[in-house]
């Protein structure tokens, strides 16, 4: 989590990174004076090794909750999707 601050228009916002959590799997609540943003990841592979089958499994859950201040106004921001941080694909070329 960071909370970069702007001083001139007396803003801190808060920014938090899920790597591999769909924007579905993150909840947000305000209750009480404080902003609760928790994550889960349920996440499932299967894939030949050897000629057995492999499963792996991908389970977590982290949560931050943050005690605001009276009076704040609570919004919720995001950055559209950005062409530069999509997958990129690397050629494999056998020897």
């Amino acid at each position: 989590m960071d909370l970069p601050e702007d001083a001139e228009k007396n803003v801190v916002k808060a920014k938090f990174d899920f790597p591999g959590v769909s924007k579905n799997d993150i909840q947000l609540d305000f209750q009480n004076g404080k902003l609760t943003v928790s994550a889960e990841t349920k996440k499932s592979e299967e894939h030949m090794e050897s000629g057995f089958t492999v499963r792996e499994r991908f389970h977590g859950k982290v949560s931050r909750t943050l005690q605001l201040p009276q009076g704040v106004q609570v919004t919720v921001t995001f950055p559209k999707f950005l062409p530069e941080l999509a997958p990129k694909k690397i050629a494999v070329s056998c020897v």
